[in-house]
């Protein structure tokens, strides 16, 4: 594959987000946008991927692919990583297992047992150990290296996770291990993968890098081969996309790849309709994602996956296990539960009729009339309402109720869900979600929208232009980028402009560096610098932007100060001292605009409407609206990617652009 030409944007771009049931495209040439959908391959994604380029009989010549890949993602949470050898300092080897020492359920008394993340066999010790001012407090030897070796031939790995303590202030006792390795096995240093303080959470990241970094790169590979000639980028957790091939040393960086392409073009379209105060909602047929974006899309570096934590940049965002395909079931107490299982792709909801066999949100939905069985996917894909009553037929039997109150039931329980983790995004924030507009997007996410900001209270709500495949339009609105940073650890009062920005320097090169060998031009470049503060003493720490051209820190304080009495209602009269540099490195994104729409079809708009389904909803194609026309719910919204189910008391208009624009008064 060879790189593009330096600050050239490809003409032709394919935005692709595999999901646990679809995989979504978005195909942008000639200033046109087309979307697609397929069936997700999970045991191979990359056959859904050529299918669909297939399908839209896109040229591989000139075409530039960003891709939001699960393969990660579900391999941690399905626990499904390669055998990985953990390295650490003598005395350290239970490092991950015992962690923070933080129960799950704090009065369990009986708790479940967990299988550590490595198995003690796994863990290995050796020297180079430093204190946490550098100093070679142990040597790491050659008998040291020779002894490692050994073990790791014994054991056979695939991948080696190399944490030393303070490692990132003194990197070359890693790399020396790394240099002795056999060379086919996948090793990752934590002096690269996350070069900050805590030993613990660095050696979580490392350790996932390692333990899925063979599938990913595997993966990377078998598209890239298959794609060839198109170039190929992979969108990252923060939210900025980066090669293939620099992507496959950093599998832990894209356990958000899919969900921070919803982000950025959850932004792009607030942007183009001067909205940037959003909670977005992004339901498929697997999970469910919630997130809020006040003008930017926040970062975090608390985040988990699986329960495990994950240090690196991603997305602020919170995800639940319940989409389109999650499973509804009674327990024995007589319970009626939906999710977190999920029928996926294969066999999928029963209503797919490829062997589903359990009552899905999907076939509640279709049951309600609020999918109709024949506008599936535009047509192309008919669902099997009888299956869906079928397999609700037990569930309606253990309830002692009828279908269509068992189908209510079920979308009421994942309601709930949902509206407990927008609560998490917001009111347990400090955020007033009546501030903000409810986005809503992914394949199911119209079909529970008016539900859900009923709940939030919220007037209003958004189901955006390709709402279906709104993660693959992100896909083709995100920048390269890099986000690189690096402990520090001392008061603000005594260091020096002069340090700090050789420490930025050092962190914008290396990224200036990447950045060009995708082929983006110099002046194409944006740096941005910011610093994680905390009062001395404290445990968790604050990011404040710097602006290199302060020549003294007062400002940076004094925006600590504010964030700190913000974030928990009360700044101090103490030290500040500085933790982490960090550098945000990003080139060009595609010049693109939504096209505004024509009013074509405004005649038969005016007698569009008056088909209804036997559930009494009104059946209106999304293409056939007229700009500002407005139209009053109970009714559906179709479309080839989505359904919008309004509510009867909601009504909504169609936006210059396409989009849907929900009003309750």
């Amino acid at each position: 594959m060879k790189p593009r030409d330096p600050g050239e944007i490809a003409l032709l771009l394919l935005g692709v987000d595999t999901g646990g049931t679809f995989t979504d495209f978005v195909y942008y040439a000639d200033g046109q946008l087309r979307m697609h959908k397929v069936l997700s391959s999970p045991e191979a994604p990359e056959r859904a991927i050529l299918q669909g380029i297939a399908d839209l009989s896109i040229p591989l010549n000139g075409l530039h692919i960003i891709h939001g890949s699960t393969v990660a993602t579900n391999a941690v949470l399905q626990g499904k990583g390669v055998k990985t050898v953990f390295v650490t300092n003598r005395g350290f080897k239970d490092m991950l297992t015992i962690g923070r020492q933080a129960r799950r359920q704090l009065y369990e008394l009986q708790p479940i047992y967990v299988d550590p993340p490595v198995a003690s066999d796994y863990c290995l010790e050796t020297g180079g150990r430093l204190s946490a001012e550098g100093e070679l407090l142990e040597p790491l030897d050659e008998n040291d290296l020779a002894s490692l070796v050994t073990r790791i031939d014994q054991i056979r790995p695939e991948a080696v996770a190399i944490n030393l303590l303070f490692s990132y202030l003194r990197p070359e006792l890693e790399k020396r291990i790394a240099d002795v390795l056999p060379k086919h096995l996948f090793v990752s240093c934590s002096s690269s993968v996350l070069p900050e303080y805590k030993e613990y959470e660095r050696g979580m990241a490392t350790w996932l890098n390692a333990w899925v970094g063979p599938l990913v790169q595997g993966y990377l590979e078998r598209l890239e081969n298959h794609v060839s000639p198109a170039s190929l980028a992979v969108m990252q957790s923060s939210a900025g996309t980066i090669s293939a091939k620099q992507a496959s040393k950093l599998a832990v960086n894209m356990l958000l790849s899919g969900p921070a392409g919803g982000l950025k073009a959850a932004q792009f379209i607030g942007k183009q309709i001067e909205q940037d105060k959003l909670i977005t909602f992004d339901m498929g047929g697997t999970s469910t994602d919630v997130a809020l974006i006040n003008r930017e899309i926040q970062l975090t570096t608390e985040g988990h996956i699986a329960g495990y934590p994950v240090a690196v940049p991603m997305v602020d965002m919170h995800t639940i296990g319940a989409g389109g395909g999650s499973l509804a079931y009674i327990d024995s107490a007589g319970l009626l539960h939906v999710g977190p299982e999920s029928a996926g792709a294969s066999p999928g909801p029963a209503c797919y009729g490829l062997g589903g066999n359990q009552p899905t949100v999907t076939d509640a939905n279709l049951i309600l009339g609020r999918i109709q069985p024949d506008a599936f996917l535009g047509g192309a894909m008919t669902l099997n309402l009888e299956a869906s009553r079928q397999v609700m037929k037990n569930i309606a039997k253990l309830l002692d109720c009828s279908i269509e109150q068992a189908a209510e039931g079920i979308v009421n329980i994942a309601n709930e869900h949902m509206i407990r983790a927008l609560r998490v995004i917001s009111l347990q924030r400090g955020v007033d979600p009546r501030d903000y507009i409810l986005m809503s997007f992914g394949g199911a996410g119209g079909l529970h929208v008016c539900a859900l900001a009923d709940a939030m209270q919220m007037k209003q709500a958004i189901v955006p232009v390709l709402g279906g495949v709104l993660s693959a339009l992100g896909m083709l609105v995100t920048p390269p980028s890099r986000q690189y940073s690096q402990t520090v650890t001392q008061l603000l009062t005594k260091l020096t402009h002069e340090k700090i920005k050789v420490l930025f320097g050092v962190l914008a090169e290396r990224g200036r560096q990447e950045l060009l060998q995708e082929g983006i031009c110099q002046a194409d470049i944006v740096t941005k610098y910011s610093m994680d503060c905390r009062y001395l003493g404290q445990s968790y720490y604050l990011n404040v932007n710097y602006e290199m051209d302060d020549q003294d820190f007062s400002i940076c304080q004094q925006a600590f100060h504010h964030s700190h009495k913000q974030t928990y209602g009360h700044d101090l009269d103490e030290p500040v001292e500085l933790v982490n540099v960090r550098v945000s490195v990003t080139g060009p994104v595609a010049d693109m605009h939504l096209a505004q729409r024509k009013n074509c079809f405004a005649e038969v708009k005016a007698n569009s409407g008056r088909v209804k389904n036997e559930h009494g909803n009104l059946l209106v194609q999304r293409n056939e609206m007229a700009v500002g026309q407005h139209l009053q719910g109970p009714l559906l919204i179709l479309e080839p990617v989505a359904t919008t189910y309004i509510a009867p008391e909601w009504s909504c208009a169609l936006d210059e652009v396409g989009n849907l624009i929900l009003s309750n008064p």
